[in-house]
């Protein structure tokens, strides 16, 4: 699977806040998957896509070295639909829908949570081990950036931006192959090369 990675971290670059609102949508807000699993109920994007609803499940777990703090899942337009054709080297007739989703990833533990070098690790190793899986409709992007998390008093840190796009010669297809990288890269956050 194609993956890159790259850094948003200047003066003027969003941050990550935990927990979150939105204003305009009192509804939408930071739900603590660690501590209320079963709030995955409440995610309108984990009960329309399956697989959102097992990765989320799977990075949330007890053993997991992550867990989330925002996700999203959104058709792609055409713009970026031709500019992913192009990054993966493929024609239009074979991929004219797409789909694409991000997760924001916060380390639990707190020497790699405020810790930029080992982000960059991380980043380099999600990069290495998800070149090998063989998803070639897919493309796995991870934003490095500033994240504020007050749950139980300030810390300043880094969170992780996971970017899963797919497509499909139809929208059932896209969805598919999506679901199937994004499981694959959930599997690949929890293995070892991550909890050791």
């Amino acid at each position: 699977m194609l993956s890159e990675w790259s850094v948003e971290c200047g003066a003027d670059d969003p941050v990550l806040v935990v927990p979150w609102s939105d204003p305009n949508d009192p509804s939408r807000h930071f739900i603590d998957l660690r501590e209320n699993p079963y709030d995955l109920d409440w995610l309108e994007e984990a009960s329309q896509h399956p697989a959102l609803l097992h990765a989320l499940r799977a990075l949330n777990a007890p053993r997991s070295p992550v867990f989330t703090a925002k996700c999203d899942v959104w058709t792609l337009g055409n713009d970026d639909l031709a500019a992913l054709r192009f990054e993966l080297n493929l024609i239009p007739e074979d991929a004219p829908t797409g789909i694409a989703s991000y997760i924001d990833l916060i380390w639990r533990e707190r020497s790699t949570f405020v810790s930029f070098h080992q982000h960059e690790q991380i980043m380099h190793r999600i990069e290495r081990l998800a070149a090998p899986l063989n998803h070639p409709y897919a493309m796995l992007e991870c934003v490095l950036r500033p994240a504020l998390i007050d749950l139980s008093g300030p810390q300043e840190g880094f969170a992780i931006s996971l970017y899963l796009k797919a497509l499909g010669h139809n929208p059932d297809a896209a969805e598919q192959n999506w679901g199937a990288a994004l499981n694959e890269t959930a599997t690949l956050l929890r293995s070892r090369a991550f909890t050791a």
